[in-house]
């Protein structure tokens, strides 16, 4: 019996090993159509069909697009200058993002979009700029543009009535959008995610 079972068994491993070499042979020509995709500690947005780009003046009046930061990684977020909080403790983070990033911190561009048109004028923008990177630009819609401007980047914000006309504040969307040096939507990052975590994802669209 064992002589008559070992052409028989032989013949199972024979087929055994062709199968394994079939299936490996598969698994790489499929890995090669699906190469490996980046992991990210942000919302990977990729593909979204919204913030599809911009065109508004900068704290210097000059207009500016999407486009203009080509070969960088642009870190957008919505916020004003009379924010106590949130906003100003983004820009510290996109700072130090900034210097963590090294020689590469060059090619990342913070973008600060005030949502507070009314009292956020061009020399109040570039002064609060200078507070966290003179390289970071701030952005300011016209009222006519900043509706449109939130729905395209699904952003919320309402005026919150103070004790006077000019003492409101302003509740708004906390996270910012990261498009890629292609100009590509990529990332949302969500308020308080810490600079060496945003420091990793951004190097990974840098390669």
């Amino acid at each position: 019996m064992k002589h008559q079972a070992a052409p028989f068994v032989a013949g199972m491993l024979q087929r055994r090993s062709v199968l394994r070499l079939g299936l490996g042979t598969a698994a790489l020509l499929l890995s090669g159509c699906n190469p490996n995709k980046l992991t990210f500690s942000s919302v990977d947005v990729t593909g979204a069909e919204y913030g599809k780009g911009f065109e508004l003046s900068d704290h210097n009046g000059q207009v500016r697009h999407l486009t203009d930061f080509a070969g960088k990684v642009v870190v957008m977020f919505f916020g004003y200058t009379q924010c106590p909080d949130v906003c100003p403790a983004t820009m510290i983070e996109l700072a130090q993002v900034k210097k963590l990033l090294g020689a590469d911190g060059e090619r990342l561009q913070a973008l600060f979009v005030t949502l507070d048109p009314e009292r956020d004028t061009p020399e109040l923008l570039q002064a609060y700029m200078v507070n966290f990177d003179p390289m970071f630009l701030a952005l300011r819609p016209t009222l006519e543009q900043l509706p449109v401007l939130a729905k395209e980047f699904k952003i919320y914000y309402k005026k919150v009535p103070g004790k006077s006309a000019e003492s409101y504040t302003m509740d708004h969307s906390a996270g910012s959008y990261i498009f890629d040096t292609q100009g590509h939507l990529r990332l949302f990052t969500r308020y308080g995610s810490g600079a060496p975590v945003l420091a990793a994802d951004i190097a990974q669209l840098l390669k």
